[in-house]
């Protein structure tokens, strides 16, 4: 673990130099990147030299108690040694869970979906609840929040709700919000007092990140066709309706164009 650790702290300078580097500086894609690295590395070296202080500091007191017998110093540096003991084990354990492997995701920005499942008119009013506490966990976190698509149910709620949540590290924190949620209550719309047990589903989806993909003129095989009007009736004679398909992967596109000019 300890010569992880190394590697990192020794890394972690190495970018502080880079971004002293005119060339760096200069360059905002490099910026950005050495930047964005040594954002990462931060937490874990500073509980790394934290650490490391800590250890010297007892090696320290133990070399002081060894050439001391004045008994009022002796019990203040046991006492000060023995507080200094009790962070390791703590310390330790932070070091060993700063080095598993983040998810790839977990500085994304999001799209969540939420919709109504069991539970009728009260699992969209559920549904709702849940979107409004997300708002405000977002905010809490300083996130910026848009809803990207909603239905709305008679009674209030969503029966669907799509919004997206956007700053550092929003994948990490709503990420295990994934699953089925459920909530027992007696719903407003229940006139007799009985409770009910309604579930929403909750999907988090990390952004994907846009992908340049070329495609060639010879994959493609574009047919075009003339639509029929009402009765039978031919539409005019300009092409209306297209179909591309790419033929490595099969996919099809079409198109085609709503008004058309009809002969008489």
């Amino acid at each position: 673990m300890f010569d992880q650790l190394d590697i990192i702290e020794e890394r972690y300078e190495q970018l502080n130099e880079l971004l002293s580097d005119p060339e760096v500086v200069s360059d905002s894609d490099l910026l950005r990147k050495y930047s964005k690295e040594q954002s990462e590395l931060h937490k874990t070296v500073e509980v790394y030299r934290h650490y490391k202080q800590v250890k010297e500091d007892i090696q320290e007191i133990e070399l002081m108690l060894s050439e001391t017998d004045d008994s009022d110093e002796v019990a203040m540096l046991k006492e000060e040694a023995a507080d200094l003991k009790a962070e390791v084990p703590e310390l330790e354990e932070k070091l060993k869970f700063l080095l598993i492997p983040k998810d790839p995701n977990d500085e994304k920005d999001v799209i969540v979906e939420v919709r109504a499942a069991a539970g009728g008119d009260e699992a969209a009013i559920f549904a709702g609840d849940l979107f409004r506490m997300y708002s405000k966990f977002a905010e809490a976190h300083n996130f910026k929040t848009e809803i990207v698509e909603a239905t709305e149910s008679d009674h209030g709620g969503y029966k669907e709700i799509s919004f997206s949540v956007s700053g550092d590290g929003a994948y990490s924190k709503l990420k295990y919000e994934n699953g089925a949620h459920r909530v027992q209550r007696v719903p407003e719309t229940e006139s007799g007092g009985r409770i009910h047990t309604s579930t929403a589903t909750v999907a988090v989806l990390p952004e994907v990140e846009d992908v340049e993909i070329e495609i060639r003129n010879e994959d493609l095989k574009i047919d075009t066709y003339r639509s029929s009007g009402a009765g039978g009736q031919h539409v005019n004679t300009t092409d209306s309706a297209v179909r591309i398909t790419h033929l490595p992967t099969g996919v099809i596109a079409t198109s085609s164009e709503k008004s058309q000019i009809q002969k008489p």
